[in-house]
């Protein structure tokens, strides 16, 4: 069967898949990776893949016409996401006008969350594949090929006629090892030079060692949505299988992220990987997410095995509203762990998210002296963003916080972060302002500023990715909110 992935057009370098779906201050992009996960999967199973990612390709509707008039596919599977989600209905639309007898299928945690809602926005929209989806295309192909009813799919909400059947949801994928590299499918159908993340060394690929996270923040979407909160593990050595992949067929490449949700919630595995990479003799750099929660003696082994920087959620410097965002962690915890990781020689990309259950204006003053403290590598301070099916959003529905229900109002024009989150005494007007302050304070230390510069000076490949973010960032951190938005 022929079949079009398809990352579809919207704002320029639109990062769809992050968790939360933004053009980014940073320049941030990321790849498409469950996108390619089913490329490679229906790619194994003997179907015609064609995969494109508008975003990073900077494609538009008649380019995309184009193609598809020439492909001419069976089934047509476009990425969504909350943010943009009545654009995505509308491009999955216009195809089912150039290809009427194709199947139109949505994938994306906003879809998985809300797959009626979804269906009900255009008749033209054949079919959501809820949550994970390579095992649930694959089946789908099988069906529509032999004629057969789709109704019957697990893990699928289909339309037929003027009725929406939702299928018994899909056992999740077990056997991670099974499934094609996905590196290998960027490289057949992207240019990685495309994709860039403002904490690590470019060029940079992304891959994933496991699916799922244990831990039960309330606003993560992942999680709760997609992949849910069971670990689903790759073997280490199928892992570096995939890594030894990367270094031979990207020989430009100077860093791997691994974009699993918390890498190192294991310590066994974390000591295993690390064994297996200098048992191997690979020289590489790579970073991580993490939590503030790994030990001294860990971090120092990871170090040695290429460990350049971790992801950290920190959220709050106020542990009251750490517990209300069921974090499960203490600052105290934190404190070491910046100490420890600093003694290991790992970077650290600091995140702090405001406005979570339990903020006031002092807990956010709270925040930004401990982010100072702390002193990541690099920060960012942002409000927090609500998508449905978790727990945060509920929050904020229940209580009337939401300042709208047009999931278009999640972005400004520009396609940055809005924040949608009020309530009394705390404002979205207030996260913003505070946003934009923390960020100043924090950048425009002279000492910061200074050990850039030396950084960058020591270490030209370092030079070149502060150049690419500041290109980018330098835009918003001079200048405040206007006041006609709130966006951060």
């Amino acid at each position: 069967m022929k079949i079009l992935l398809l990352n579809p057009p919207f704002l320029n370098r639109f990062s769809r898949e992050q968790r939360s779906p933004a053009v980014t201050k940073s320049g941030t992009l990321y790849y498409p990776m469950w996108l390619c996960y089913a490329a490679g999967y229906l790619e194994q199973q003997g179907h015609q893949v064609v995969l494109i990612d508008s975003p990073a390709d900077s494609l538009q509707w008649p380019e995309i016409e184009s193609r598809i008039t020439v492909f001419a596919p069976e089934m047509v599977v476009l990425d969504t996401s909350t943010p943009s989600i009545y654009n995505d209905v509308e491009v999955g639309a216009k195809i089912k006008a150039v290809v009427p007898k194709s199947m139109v299928v949505l994938v994306g945690p906003h879809v998985s969350a809300l797959p009626e809602e979804t269906l009900k926005i255009n008749p033209a929209i054949d079919a959501v594949a809820i949550r994970e989806y390579e095992h649930t295309l694959a089946e789908l192909a099988e069906v529509i090929g032999q004629r057969g009813d789709p109704t019957t799919v697990k893990g699928l909400a289909f339309r037929k006629g003027e009725k929406i059947f939702v299928a018994p949801q899909r056992p999740l994928a077990e056997d991670l090892d099974s499934l094609p590299f996905v590196s290998a499918a960027y490289l057949k159908h992207l240019d990685h030079r495309h994709y860039f993340y403002g904490h690590s060394e470019y060029p940079i690929v992304t891959i994933i060692t496991g699916r799922g996270c244990p831990h039960q923040c309330v606003f993560c979407v992942y999680p709760q949505v997609f992949c849910s909160r069971k670990p689903r593990l790759r073997s280490i050595p199928n892992v570096v299988n995939e890594i030894e992949f990367i270094l031979k067929n990207y020989p430009d490449v100077k860093s791997i992220m691994f974009e699993d949700d918390t890498l190192t919630f294991n310590k066994k595995r974390c000591v295993e990987f690390a064994e297996e990479v200098l048992k191997r003799g690979l020289k590489f750099k790579w970073s991580a997410n993490s939590r503030c929660d790994i030990d001294l003696e860990t971090m120092q082994l990871l170090k040695k095995a290429g460990a350049d920087l971790f992801c950290v959620g920190v959220e709050s410097g106020d542990q009251g509203v750490l517990d209300q965002m069921k974090k499960s962690l203490k600052v105290e915890r934190v404190r070491q762990f910046f100490k420890d990781a600093k003694q290991a020689g790992i970077r650290l990309h600091g995140c702090f998210m405001v406005g979570n259950p339990g903020e006031t204006k002092q807990t956010l003053e709270t925040t930004l002296e401990f982010a100072k403290e702390l002193n990541p590598d690099t920060a960012q301070f942002y409000p927090i963003m609500v998508y449905p099916g978790t727990e945060a959003y509920e929050w904020a529905k229940s209580n009337g916080f939401l300042t709208t229900t047009d999931f278009r109002e999640w972005l400004t024009p520009e396609g940055m972060h809005n924040s949608i989150v009020s309530r009394p005494g705390l404002t979205s007007r207030d996260l913003v302002e505070f946003c934009d302050r923390a960020r100043r304070e924090y950048y425009l230390r002279p000492w910061y500023l200074m050990k850039k510069i030396w950084d960058g000076l020591r270490q030209p490949a370092e030079f070149q990715r502060l150049l690419i973010g500041f290109k980018t960032f330098a835009r918003f951190l001079f200048r405040g909110a206007d006041p006609k938005k709130k966006s951060c």
